[in-house]
């Protein structure tokens, strides 16, 4: 029988049932005078009750919850009405085995059915909801693995995106240039540079982050762009002071603005205006689509893995805007404190 996914075997229910009725005419069996008729009927009765009880205690299981593992199954009223509707049924079967066995007295026979109703009702009821909070418990170690399993590929993921080998190619060719021509930021770059791939090897450790500490590292991209691009690229920062202690994954805003720059035109002739502010709290990226002439078609990896991380954290996806003239991804807040 099944109540959701959780199952108990029809063979383990009969057969336990049967045993059990069986197990009732051990009495009769001990006696000098055996009575067949009587036995038989007391094993009918108890085997009846017996699966009475799996049935109806299996059908009153709570089901299952889909968002914070699963109910506790263990409930005390629910216990009284498994005992009080056993004792009604109990007496009923009581009833018609003294209309089939008139010889006996009703008074003693009924109260030691009555007795042993609620003593097979208890254990029944035990041993099922043992078992069942034991598949509860699997199911919610099972849900647990799986997520831990979707934040280390998420965060896999992250690593291979952030180690760029093209990235880290024109850089150097930046770097390279600036070397040649004697810049005087050449140092600066390097400094920036070996900064934020310490930044990218250190998140590693933290699921997330301070909107500051970001900021840091966006601010160190954000320089290396400046290098290769010049006046192609600019952005502009406009979320309040308020926003500085809530959290984020690591690398977010940093893949959104390599997100930007991947498919769009990014040139002094074309400058990509990249904005970031504060809306409806969120946190929202914000770029004009200017479309590469022979752009390869986007998989999307760098935005599922942010939407997956937010999942993850907050139970709450990203919203990604995308018109013929800007593209917009809403990034939810997420606060450090429980009561926010």
């Amino acid at each position: 029988m099944k109540k959701g996914n959780f199952r108990i075997s029809q063979g383990v229910i009969w057969i336990s049932s049967i045993i059990l009725g069986l197990l009732a005419s051990v009495p009769h069996i001990a006696e000098h005078r055996f009575n067949t008729p009587e036995a038989l009927v007391n094993s009918a009765l108890t085997a009846s009750f017996a699966l009475f009880v799996w049935y109806f205690n299996i059908y009153t299981l709570p089901q299952t919850s889909s968002k914070r593992g699963a109910n506790r199954s263990f409930s005390y009223p629910r216990l009284v009405i498994s005992l009080v509707l056993g004792i009604v049924v109990m007496f009923a079967l009581a009833t018609v085995q003294q209309l089939i066995l008139t010889h006996l007295h009703f008074g003693p026979v009924m109260l030691m059915v009555e007795v042993r109703g609620i003593l097979i009702n208890l254990v029944f009821y035990m041993l099922i909801h043992l078992l069942y909070q034991n598949y509860q418990n699997q199911q919610i170690n099972l849900e647990l693995e799986r997520i831990k399993s979707d934040n280390l590929e998420a965060q896999n993921e992250l690593l291979k995106q952030q180690i760029n080998p093209h990235f880290l190619f024109n850089s150097l060719n930046t770097l390279k240039a600036m070397v040649e021509t004697q810049d005087k930021n050449a140092v600066e770059f390097i400094l920036k540079l070996a900064g934020f791939y310490r930044f990218t090897l250190e998140s590693r450790k933290f699921d997330l982050i301070h909107f500051s500490e970001e900021m840091e590292i966006v601010n160190a991209y954000l320089f290396l762009l400046k290098e290769r691009f010049e006046d192609g690229i600019s952005f502009t920062n406009t979320v309040d002071e308020k926003y500085t202690s809530t959290l984020m994954p690591p690398f977010t805003l940093q893949l959104l603005i390599e997100n930007c720059i991947k498919h769009n035109v990014v040139s002094l002739d074309k400058p990509l205006h990249i904005k970031m502010y504060a809306e409806d709290g969120a946190i929202v990226v914000e770029n004009p689509v200017q479309r590469k002439r022979n752009e390869e078609a986007s998989l999307g990896v760098g935005l599922k893995n942010i939407n997956l991380r937010y999942t993850h954290f907050l139970e709450r996806g990203i919203d990604i805007i995308a018109t013929d003239q800007t593209f917009k991804v809403k990034l939810p807040v997420i606060h450090e404190y429980h009561h926010h």
